[in-house]
């Protein structure tokens, strides 16, 4: 199969899905429920870019598998974070702000998001269509990246959850663990997670466009739908979270300021 034509049926497929789920959301009136389904496509372009691959063997697996890995994992836990429950904060100041409008916006930014998906997803692609191997240091190098990410977000995840459910914590802002050195430690595996694959692709056709994934990434979560939405909606339900701000790094682990 050509490079277009794993594109395009990668387009269609994550654009059907998303729709499929923007339909869901119609029904629920909880668009977070996008978030886990988010997870588990994007997850599941490692095998299909994996079939369809010229690479070796090895490569070739760890194609298939680390990124599904990851997707069933993160999906899995959003999942259980957002259905059945109030809508996520982010979602409903979207609705809030496009009034009339939420449906049918909701749904182009969901489309959007399959873009993104894509964007994403090139380091797999790159990696997936070399033709030579790959040096063994490169091979350990992409595997040890991808293990500290997968479980530097897991841990960070279940740190906030195990937050979460002490009642005592309502309102407060989780300053436990991975959570005392930055604002967003699972958004800094997440983006290491997609640093992981540059080095199969190191030396194959394109390999510039492996270095996309991890920086649209940090982009995403910085900029766009991240950490922006994210600390806006705790800024006006936490007193705590200015000092949060002042004191904790946003993104990489570092060491706190003082507090005041």
């Amino acid at each position: 199969m050509s490079l277009v034509e794993l594109l395009v049926n990668a387009w269609l497929a994550l654009a059907l899905a998303f729709t499929g789920v923007w339909l869901l959301q119609l029904r629920t009136g909880n668009a977070g429920e996008v978030d886990a389904v988010w997870a588990w496509t994007l997850g599941l372009l490692g095998p299909w870019f994996a079939w369809h691959s010229t690479a070796e063997p090895l490569v070739r697996l760890m194609i298939a598998v680390m990124p599904l890995v990851w997707g069933v994992r993160l999906g899995a836990f959003l999942w259980a974070r957002n259905h059945g429950k109030p809508e996520d904060g982010r979602y409903a100041q979207l609705r809030r702000e496009w009034g009339d409008q939420a449906n049918y916006k909701m749904w182009r930014f969901f489309q959007v998001q399959v873009v993104f998906s894509l964007l994403i997803a090139l380091g797999l692609l790159v990696a997936s269509r070399r033709d030579t191997p790959v040096p063994p240091g490169l091979i350990l190098l992409s595997a040890g990246i991808w293990v500290v990410s997968i479980l530097g977000e897991a841990l960070a995840d279940a740190q906030l959850a195990a937050f979460k459910r002490n009642p005592d914590n309502k309102g407060r802002v989780c300053r436990q663990g991975l959570w005392a050195w930055s604002r967003h430690p699972n958004y800094f595996f997440e983006c290491l997670h997609w640093a992981a694959y540059v080095p199969l692709a190191w030396g194959a056709e394109g390999f510039a466009l492996a270095l996309l994934p991890p920086a649209v990434m940090a982009f995403l979560l910085l900029k766009l739908s991240g950490i922006p939405a994210t600390e806006a909606q705790a800024a006006r339900t936490r007193p705590e979270y200015a000092e949060y701000i002042r004191t904790v790094s946003p993104l990489i682990p570092w060491p706190p300021k003082k507090r005041a």
